[in-house]
């Protein structure tokens, strides 16, 4: 299905979405959702927007849970948001860790092509052009400036930390956390 490249907008998950751990999201108990991170989906659903989940899940490859855990916690975070009258539309993910040089691995932007493809259907160099890229790390952002994604970092997860060491692309809007980044984006929208 093809959309308009103004109503998509791409994710990373831990971190942004859910509650991150320094040894990894395991399973659906351990999958926490952030204060008002769930309403903001769902309210950016609201408002006609389609939200795909880009994110890094080394813990595959690592033997630390299986692709059932994966899948039991992403069910999990659909049912969760029924009710607020939301959901995500997609979710790509890197099963891989570093030591597998794939180009799905975020920073690299390999599933940003691949979401690209998905929504767009475009061959121009920067297919996601001014498609809204939220994380709490330079490596989401990275993944999705390199094909003209427009940077978003919130401070939640890992965000404060990457604020501080800098090195911010060019342009990147600094949100308190997940509502605070839709709240901007239906502001600046009406």
């Amino acid at each position: 299905m093809s959309i308009s490249s103004s109503k998509l907008i791409i994710l990373d998950r831990d971190g942004v979405i859910n509650e991150d751990r320094d040894d990894y999201v395991k399973s659906i108990h351990e999958w926490v959702p952030l204060p008002g991170s769930l309403e903001a989906i769902a309210l950016l659903n609201q408002a006609g927007y389609q939200i795909a989940v880009a994110t890094n899940q080394s813990g595959l490859a690592r033997g630390y849970f299986n692709i059932n855990d994966l899948h039991a916690m992403h069910s999990k975070m659909d049912k969760l948001l029924q009710p607020l009258g939301g959901h995500i539309d997609s979710i790509f993910f890197c099963p891989h860790s570093d030591a597998h040089a794939c180009d799905c691995r975020k920073p690299l932007p390999g599933m940003m092509k691949e979401i690209a493809l998905r929504y767009k259907k475009n061959d121009s160099t920067t297919p996601l052009l001014g498609i809204p890229i939220v994380g709490d790390s330079l490596r989401d952002l990275q993944a999705g400036i390199a094909l003209g994604a427009s940077p978003h970092l919130v401070l939640t997860g890992k965000g404060r930390k990457t604020l501080e060491n800098g090195d911010l692309p060019e342009g990147t809007q600094i949100h308190a956390d997940l509502m605070a980044f839709a709240n901007s984006l239906l502001q600046a929208e009406a």
